[in-house]
């Protein structure tokens, strides 16, 4: 049997059995290699050059940073300032959901971690106003997903790290998007809120804004320093997000005491366990992503899909659902080690801008996480609503034809990716 099509259907197969993705692409790369004699000495080698870069160094301190300034009870803080402002308007609960995610997205870099961080209190405030439990996970799942749109983003480090593209660039790249995917799923949000007749919070008196606006004014701080200092040159997206984490230590322990010196052992451990998922599926996803590259997969592949159209319009539709499909059945990161290498020959050949392809792809994956069977924000939001995800999945869709709309412009209209970097990045 052909060594490629043993490695691809060997995956697909595994996958098929709910083998984990890390494990799948491990025994698949692996076995394929033994196979077709391409070196065993190999393993190593390519095993520890996907892991041992410096610019990965920022996925675990972000991660950090994100838990330890959601047990620091910042984003109580921040909910309840952004609720006065935005609650008293119709579903104004969700309005707030998706304003609140957007201002998380730029400490967390991860949906899932935003959905819990977030969902414990936003998810239940909007069930107990009566919203009903599905919308009220489905917004906040959805609006989660824009953290890895939103600097700083645990994607874009992925992504700068296989193409090379600037970290910082794609870090500013991300801004008006996000905000574009915010502002899209406010759209469905407001309709079904006045169809439904869910009604806003009432209005937060002048001292009730200054009260909560001091009482957030640390956790609203936490962007500026960590964004600032990138973008101001004063040190990397890796320094960054060890800044991130200093800065949460001290507002937790000593700003809101919020945080004990023993609770850190615990919130190390949960660091380490979310961090060695990512950094397993990167391991073993650079030994299939060899294999493939060895066997001359990712070649065939390209040619193959230059062939079908010379237009890169219609190029750029055909790559958008290529990647939500793949978003449905694949994490975000195994997506970019397997799809992204497959595509780069195509962004040489049409030249394409890498900043902004990286803000598009990213936008697809960030759509993926709400979009079955493999949805991680979805499980997350229902677990905290406690629903089925059939309830879940049917009340997303509003929030997931909303994305792909803002998907398709910052498709086709490139500079709003590219207006911010050009900014700040001169």
């Amino acid at each position: 049997m052909d060594p490629g099509a043993l490695l691809l259907l060997m995956f697909a197969v595994l996958i098929f059995l709910r083998v984990p993705i890390a494990v799948a692409l491990g025994i698949s790369g692996i076995v394929v290699i033994l196979y077709a004699d391409l070196g065993a000495q190999m393993f190593a080698p390519v095993f520890f050059a996907n892991i041992s870069k410096f610019s990965l160094l920022a996925i675990p301190f972000f991660i950090l940073a994100g838990i330890l300034m959601g047990r620091a009870q910042i984003s109580e803080r921040i909910i309840r300032l952004v609720s006065l402002i935005a609650g008293p308007f119709r579903g104004g609960l969700a309005i707030v959901t998706v304003i609140t995610a957007c201002f998380w997205g730029a400490v967390s870099g991860s949906g899932p971690a935003t959905v819990a961080a977030l969902g414990t209190i936003l998810i239940p405030g909007m069930i107990k106003a009566g919203y009903d439990k599905g919308f009220a996970a489905a917004i906040m799942s959805a609006s989660s997903g824009i953290a890895i749109i939103i600097p700083p983003s645990i994607a874009f480090i992925v992504y700068g790290v296989i193409t090379g593209a600037s970290i910082s660039k794609l870090f500013a790249a991300g801004i008006l998007p996000g905000l574009l995917v915010g502002a899209s799923l406010i759209v469905p949000a407001y309709i079904i809120s006045v169809a439904r007749g869910y009604g806003g919070e009432p209005w937060g008196t002048f001292k009730e804004l200054i009260v909560a606006f001091k009482d957030a004014l640390w956790g609203l701080v936490a962007p500026v320093i960590i964004l600032g200092g990138i973008y101001g040159g004063i040190f990397t997206p890796t320094e960054a997000a060890a800044v991130g984490v200093f800065y949460g230590l001290f507002v937790g322990v000593f700003i809101y005491k919020t945080l004990k010196f023993k609770d850190i052992v615990e919130l190390l451990v949960e660091t380490g366990i979310a961090s060695a998922v990512v950094m397993l599926v990167v391991a073993f996803a650079g030994i299939f992503g060899w294999a493939m590259t060895t066997l001359g997969i990712v070649e065939k592949i390209s040619t193959a899909a230059l062939a079908i159209t010379d237009n890169p319009l219609v190029l750029l539709l055909i790559l958008n659902g290529l990647l939500l499909v793949a978003g449905m059945l694949l994490d975000a990161i195994s997506i970019m080690y397997l799809i992204l290498p497959l595509l780069m020959p195509i962004m040489a050949h049409y030249n394409w801008d890498p900043i902004w392809f990286g803000v598009m792809m990213t936008v697809n994956l960030a759509i993926g996480q709400i979009t079955p069977p493999v949805a991680v924000n979805l499980y997350v939001g229902a677990n905290i609503a406690k629903i089925t995800m059939d309830t879940i999945s049917r009340a997303v869709w509003p929030f997931v034809l909303a994305a792909i709309v803002a998907l398709l412009v910052l498709t086709y209209v490139p500079e709003i990716s590219l207006i911010v970097p050009k900014l700040l990045m001169k």
